[in-house]
């Protein structure tokens, strides 16, 4: 007799007390397999899949979409079939998984990578559950969880429903949602005709390229007052942002910096065979010579404000604009990185930033933030530090302009450095002093060889 197994929400980040569900994956009666996502969630990290780690039925849900469910509340709650009939069981959901041959997206710590053929989701059709195969005779109706769950062996009979859309991914899905394609309408590219991120963006394109007749004129909308909830990601920056401001007495100093060198140093060093090198990934190179020199800077403040925390490796996070908006992802280990290993690593986090694939782990554990706000076409800023981090770098943008070099009015490439500090953890001539040798490393770039 199969036995009701509930699955909780787990830990999906430090400091993480809970998570929004954003849309199930999953309907009350469908048959899932071992670690198969069953629910989308966002936290205050990223939006991720959780995956359920029993397979067999769905017997509950908790939570609606848009609710928020606190880490270690109910999920879902499945019959699982005992040892007996768990092969037919598996057989059977495996055989309705419509993306098993889906890339893995984002697993969580603690579950590992799915296994082929049991990553992927479907969807019901008709009220149904369907895919390449559906299971015919389950009952849909939810099943108290003191009650026990009875799978007849017959009832699990895999036959093939027609209609199904095959996707290789769940963000393909989204992408198609957002922009208004049919993937009904469209031919796969992928393995067995799946449909790709690629299909839907030429589906994309021709809709934007295609003839179209002009819209009737429309009023003009008008604009109307309301409130927009926090919600995900915006709430707990807020939240962050708040705490900051007002539990740390920040100060900000800058300088403006002849980057020319450096700018020549980026050029002499793209020319030669090998990866390519960012202005970014030469300025994190210089971060963590400098925090070496001035460790004071590389720490926090204990919560109950009574120590300072000296941390001894560098993870340094960076402002990356993504499409849930500005995140801060975390290079592990930086000090321990080449300038080579740091822009690679520094090019895979914006990456992912920008498709919406950062992990919580990925966006926790910085000890010091790189910021460059130049990428706004900005000069300068005022930044409040990344809570509870002690400091942070401001990168402005470089630009041509007048400068006095060697005692003659020439036009160089100048750059505005801000330095934001927490004045408990530190004074003015400390802070001074680190902004002063990163300005020197960014005028004269082989000064960096006394350090390395």
């Amino acid at each position: 007799m199969p036995v009701v197994r509930e699955f909780r929400l787990p830990d999906l980040g430090e400091g993480l007390t809970g998570a929004e569900v954003v849309r199930w994956l999953v309907e009350v009666g469908e048959v899932i397999a071992v670690d198969q996502p069953v629910v989308e969630v966002e936290t205050a990290k990223a939006v991720v899949e959780v995956p359920c780690p029993y397979g067999g039925v769905v017997t509950a849900r908790y939570g609606e979409e848009g609710e928020e469910i606190a880490v270690g509340a109910p999920l879902v709650t499945v019959a699982v079939a005992p040892a007996e009939g768990a092969s037919l069981l598996a057989e059977a959901a495996a055989g309705m998984l419509v993306e098993a041959a889906a890339e893995v997206e984002r697993p969580l710590v603690g579950y590992g990578v799915a296994e082929p053929g049991k990553g992927g989701r479907r969807r019901r059709v008709g009220g149904a559950a369907a895919g390449p195969a559906a299971v015919a005779a389950v009952d849909p109706a939810p099943v108290p969880a003191d009650v026990p769950v009875v799978v007849p062996a017959p009832a699990l009979v895999v036959r093939t429903v027609p209609g199904v859309v095959p996707v290789i991914s769940p963000l393909v899905r989204r992408l198609a949602r957002e922009q208004g394609v049919d993937l009904a309408a469209l031919s796969g590219s992928g393995p067995d005709g799946l449909i790709t991120r690629a299909d839907v963006e030429r589906a994309v394109a021709a809709k934007t390229v295609a003839p179209t007749a002009p819209a009737p004129t429309a009023p003009a909308p008008v604009a109307r007052e309301g409130v927009v909830p926090l919600r995900g990601l915006r709430k707990a920056v807020a939240e962050k942002l708040s705490r900051s401001h007002r539990e740390i007495p920040a100060v900000t100093c800058w300088v403006d910096t002849d980057a020319t060198e450096l700018v020549m140093l980026r050029r002499q060093l793209n020319a030669a065979p090998g990866p390519k090198v960012s202005v970014l990934a030469l300025l994190a190179r210089i971060c963590t010579v400098a925090l070496a020199r001035f460790p004071e800077l590389n720490s926090s403040m204990t919560d109950d404000g009574s120590g300072i925390i000296r941390h001894a490796a560098v993870h340094l996070g960076f402002a990356a604009q993504g499409e849930r908006g500005l995140v801060v992802p975390v290079v592990r280990d930086a000090h321990a990185r080449t300038t080579e290993q740091l822009g690679q690593e520094l090019g895979r986090l914006t990456e992912a930033a920008r498709d919406g694939s950062l992990t919580p782990a990925e966006l926790t554990g910085g000890t010091f933030t790189l910021n460059n706000y130049g990428v706004f076409g900005v000069d300068g800023s005022t930044p409040i530090l990344n809570h509870p981090e002690a400091a942070m770098l401001g990168v402005g943008r470089i630009v041509a302009k007048p400068w006095v070099h060697e005692g003659e009015l020439a036009v160089r490439e100048v750059v505005q450095l801000s330095f934001t500090f927490d004045h408990r953890v530190c004074d003015g001539g400390t802070a001074g002093g680190f902004l002063r040798f990163v300005a020197d490393c960014v005028e004269r770039p082989g000064t960096l060889l006394r350090q390395l």
